[in-house]
């Protein structure tokens, strides 16, 4: 059996609202996943019916072999999870945090403390394990809500945009405990994140979600060649029209499979590009294109996402939130 598998998975919400249409899923054991998709696109909706925390409109998932409806009690101790938001009192001490969630999950009394020191070890808070939680930094925050999922150690655990708002040194820290965790202790990881560097480093499989569905899904190497192009990205100078003019003139270049207008730039998916660039320069220039700097890369988890979807990657923290979506 998959550690975590998903059948026609669906939740709908007044009036008609398809937050998550129709999802299919099989993770096995020892397995991290990636779920990468931008706000909105129903990676939170997923993971709240995945942990019991939103019962499913249609469909079927399984946990640990359990079903999420029928077995939600039995689910949720064989699993960790931590949220966007984390569910941290400000007004404890990281110790007596953990120490209280092992207590919850009835862990032997003399393991409780034993097992709080261990984890605040783990994850880097030992000098800070006796300070209350509300003067903790953002990763501090983080890394403590990790050791929380940790403290029955389950082996399957689901992270919910983990370093969403976290500086890049926080953000380090996290994905090496992750890694660590799922290479050295065998844990399976749920992750949903709209890092896609974050996806590209840790995952060994990923899925991206957009407005409720799984568009594309592989392993990062997979996903990438599967582009099947080199990527010519060439930023216009000029206003939308020009844009519009240069996307219609690069089609016209031989071996073009795919052209995506972005913004101020033009995204060319196109075999042999090293030699179809100066073939792309002149097409433009024949259109009175005004050409800025022009690029040449091998297929990213970006160019899949985009080429899937239409759009590129949007932060929550470029737009001023760090709460993640609302669906």
């Amino acid at each position: 059996m998959p550690a975590i598998f998903a059948e026609k998975l669906e939740k709908r919400f007044p009036p008609d609202i398809r937050a998550v249409d129709g999802i299919d899923l099989a993770i096995d054991d020892g397995r991290l996943f990636g779920f990468l998709g931008q706000n909105g696109s129903g990676k939170t909706t997923t993971i709240g019916m995945l942990t019991t925390l939103l019962r499913p409109t249609s469909g079927r998932a399984e946990v640990a072999g359990l079903d999420v409806v029928r077995h939600p009690n039995e689910v949720r101790r064989r699993i960790g999870v931590a949220l966007q938001d984390a569910a941290l009192d400000d007004l404890q001490t990281g110790r007596e945090l953990l120490v209280l969630q092992a207590r919850l999950y009835e862990l032997p009394g003399k393991q409780v403390k034993e097992r709080a020191a261990e984890l605040l070890k783990v994850v880097d808070l030992e000098d800070a394990a006796d300070r209350v939680v509300g003067t903790y930094s953002g990763g501090m925050r983080r890394r403590l809500d990790l050791a929380a999922a940790l403290v029955h150690r389950p082996k399957i655990i689901f992270l919910d945009e983990p370093t969403t708002g976290l500086d890049p040194i926080s953000r380090e820290a996290i994905w090496r405990y992750v890694a660590d965790l799922n290479k050295k202790d065998g844990v399976t990881f749920f992750l949903t994140t709209q890092y896609l560097e974050e996806a590209d480093r840790l995952a060994d499989e990923v899925a991206i979600m957009d407005a409720g569905r799984i568009v594309a899904q592989g392993s990062p190497a997979e996903l990438k060649a599967s582009i099947g192009a080199d990527v010519i990205t060439v930023r216009i100078e000029g206003d939308a029209e020009a844009v519009d003019r240069a996307t219609e003139a690069v089609r016209k270049a031989p071996g073009v499979q795919d052209v995506r207008a972005l913004d101020s730039s033009v995204v060319i998916y196109i075999r042999d590009g090293s030699t179809a660039i100066s073939r792309i320069v002149l097409l433009l220039d024949a259109a009175s294109v005004g050409v800025g700097e022009v690029s040449l890369a091998r297929p990213s988890l970006d160019d899949v996402f985009i080429r899937k979807t239409g759009r590129q990657m949007k932060l929550a923290a470029e737009m001023g939130s760090t709460t993640g979506e609302s669906v």
